[in-house]
């Protein structure tokens, strides 16, 4: 299984009384991307991700423009993750958007 890494520019919703307010560490796992396929828009695919900033600040609940690098562990990222690719980012509900601005590396996964 490949490993790819994306850079990306995210955005996080405001969070509601019941949600964490104190965001997502640098590195989490707790975070999915949802996006369709480019050449099928009506499909949609979620990913598990790991999402790091560059400075290791949290995620907080409200921030947007913030850089980030996006890696996921999937064969099928790259015919649906690409420059320009708007993303969701979820947690059991949406909790914030972006746009990839392009794949950094890919690996392949021991």
């Amino acid at each position: 299984m490949r490993q790819y890494k994306y850079r990306a520019v995210v955005s996080l919703d405001g969070a509601p009384f019941s949600t964490r307010s104190r965001g997502y560490p640098s590195g989490t796992h707790a975070v999915m991307i949802r996006c369709s396929n480019p050449a099928a828009p009506a499909g949609h695919r979620y990913f598990p991700a790991a999402i790091y900033r560059p400075d290791d600040q949290p995620l907080a609940p409200g921030e947007a423009g913030v850089v980030v690098t996006i890696e996921v562990a999937d064969d099928e990222a790259s015919a649906f993750l690409g420059p320009g690719q708007r993303v969701t980012l979820w947690n059991g509900h949406e909790i914030g958007h972006g746009v990839i601005s392009r794949r950094v590396f890919f690996t392949t996964a021991p």
